[in-house]
């Protein structure tokens, strides 16, 4: 697979010293009601939040650990892995391709069922189709928890964000799938304004 042209310089960049466990275990501990205000932020920030990059560390369910970089626009990702060897995975237009060059395996996901898919609707809608299962609190932390409102026991998608004099930014991720497995990604180095390369977020690219 031939590498990406590479990404110009980020517009604007916004380091996190808060950690993903150190966020979702603070809002465990003053949980507040879904709705409201919080719920519109977030909504607005994952639809509007564009060129986010940063470094991930993710935590399997078998407790592997792997590193890379993260990169968001509304309704795609792509994950980089560095550590514990070269991967890619890309969500694009409801699917998910993951991509092992050790084992030379490629994965293909329909994310309808999936916990990520809720991540990746354009727009997000949060209500309606997406229930809003909890909303929590800590210092200068909010934490918010997804599930589809027709199934919800595909599984369970939460969302941790910094929040420092009313600005959102994304520092966690974990999901909790139909099989109660947990991934847990841990961001740090956030920044947005990236301009992504045409062809960045293909499902297909490499083949």
């Amino acid at each position: 697979m031939s590498a990406p042209p590479p990404i110009r310089r980020p517009l604007t960049r916004r380091r996190l010293v808060l950690g993903a466990p150190l966020a979702l275990a603070a809002c465990q501990a003053m949980p507040g009601s879904p709705g409201g205000h919080d719920v519109t932020r977030i909504a607005h920030y994952l639809n509007t939040t564009r060129g986010l990059t940063a470094h991930v560390v993710q935590t399997w369910p078998d407790g592997s650990i792997g590193e890379g970089r993260l990169s968001y626009d509304p309704g795609y990702l792509r994950l980089d892995y560095d550590t514990p060897h070269r991967m890619e995975l890309v969500a694009a237009d409801g699917h998910l391709v993951f991509r092992d060059s050790v084992r030379q395996s490629v994965t293909r996901m329909n994310l309808s069922r999936q916990p990520l898919g809720l991540l990746l609707a354009t727009p997000v809608h949060l209500g309606g189709a997406i229930a809003v299962t909890s909303v929590q609190h800590g210092s200068n932390v909010v934490q918010i928890s997804l599930a589809r409102t027709s199934n919800p026991s595909q599984g369970l998608l939460t969302l941790g964000f910094s929040d420092f004099a009313g600005q959102l930014s994304l520092v966690a991720i974990e999901i909790l799938d139909e099989r109660r497995n947990r991934t847990r990604l841990h961001l740090t180095d956030v920044r947005t304004g990236t301009v992504f390369p045409d062809g960045y977020f293909s499902l297909s690219a490499g083949e």
